[in-house]
């Protein structure tokens, strides 16, 4: 009896270290322009962020074939951002076809031009919903997930190393890009050494209050670029200078995001030194220091330029088309901090190292 104990310790001893070993994934799954980002914890679990648009179940189902490919059977967490139809439309499909744990979204105020999206989203997660403030975590078994933005609300102190932010000096100012877009569920994602940030839609205007005058999420080393890629009314340099992410991943769509003429920033170019503020997006981000690659789902047929957009081998889709299979891009992240970034549609692939 004792050596069977003994034997089954050793089992036991030696499933949790193997499970302690095991990565962090997580998959960027093309919705054109919305938004689906998938994690697998090493423990097994797993957290969505946004569902995509509901059109004809397509993104509902590029989810659903992401995660049962990845060995899932379920999602244990589903962040919803916010209720526009290119994050929440896909969830009632979704649900259709695999089940759903817990759900974690923003509270009940809502537009009328959006109640399709939050009844979808209630209706879902009947008895199973949480509404997150900032400061909350969403309880990802062995990942450290801290909600930052919430209900047009930031963190109160800062996380990840996050100090006095010298740009905030004289920063411009800009109103808000309609409700929902201040009201974003954001996210600080930390394994190791390693940092994602998420910010989903963030107006400009809450993006200061996020960093300025403390940058309150630090130094960041990948980071999910706002308003998928086009930065209309949003990466301010208080911003993008302060956490100086290593790598961007754009979740945009062939004609949405990256390459959309940035309106607001107009006006502040107008009033200020326009050296201080480019309007192309993608040379934004680029001009970021120590910035060392930058992912697209898509290549921007809104400014095909090619410098305008990343390297063709780190673009996962390059047509429109209703044959686009719907590459993704995909990041395996390490507890050493070192992390690889593959595209789906090449099997190109690199390899960074956060830094400490």
């Amino acid at each position: 009896m004792k050596r069977t104990l003994a034997v089954l310790g050793i089992v036991l001893f030696t499933l949790a270290a193997a499970a302690q070993a095991r990565d962090l994934e997580i998959i960027w799954i093309d919705t054109e322009g919305g938004a689906a980002t998938l994690f697998i914890a090493p423990s097994g679990e797993s957290m969505l962020i946004d569902t995509g648009y509901p059109n004809d179940d397509r993104d509902a189902t590029r989810i659903n074939a992401a995660a049962r490919a990845a060995g899932l059977t379920k999602i244990d967490h589903l962040v919803l951002s916010h209720y526009h139809r290119d994050h929440a439309g896909g969830l009632a499909a979704l649900t259709k076809m695999m089940p759903i744990g817990r759900y974690y979204g923003p509270n009940d105020r809502v537009e009328l031009v959006n109640r399709e999206w939050y009844d979808s989203f209630t209706t879902a997660s009947a008895g199973k919903r949480s509404i997150v403030k900032p400061g909350d975590r969403i309880p990802l078994k062995g990942v450290d997930v801290r909600v930052v933005t919430a209900n047009e609300n930031v963190i109160a102190g800062p996380l990840n190393g996050g100090k006095s932010n010298k740009l905030c000096d004289n920063a411009a100012q800009m109103s808000a890009a309609g409700f929902e877009n201040s009201r974003m569920v954001g996210v600080l994602v930390s394994f190791g050494t390693f940092s994602y940030l998420n910010l989903i839609d963030l107006d400009w205007r809450t993006e200061l209050q996020l960093v300025c005058p403390v940058n309150k999420v630090g130094k960041i080393t990948l980071y999910q670029s706002s308003r998928h890629g086009g930065l209309d009314g949003a990466g301010s340099p208080a911003l993008l200078g302060a956490m100086q992410p290593q790598v961007i991943v754009v979740n945009n769509g062939p004609k949405k995001g990256l390459g959309q003429v940035d309106k607001r920033i107009q006006p502040i170019v107008n009033m200020v030194n326009p050296n201080a503020y480019e309007k192309n997006s993608y040379l934004r981000m680029a001009g970021i220091a120590g910035i060392e690659g930058i992912w697209q789902g898509h290549l921007s047929l809104l400014d095909k330029d090619p410098a305008h957009n990343t390297a063709e081998d780190m673009i996962a889709n390059l047509e429109d088309t209703p044959e686009c299979k719907g590459a993704t891009i995909r990041a395996v992240v390490g507890r050493d901090g070192k992390f690889t970034v593959s595209n789906n549609r090449n099997g190109f692939s690199k390899t960074y190292a956060a830094r400490k």
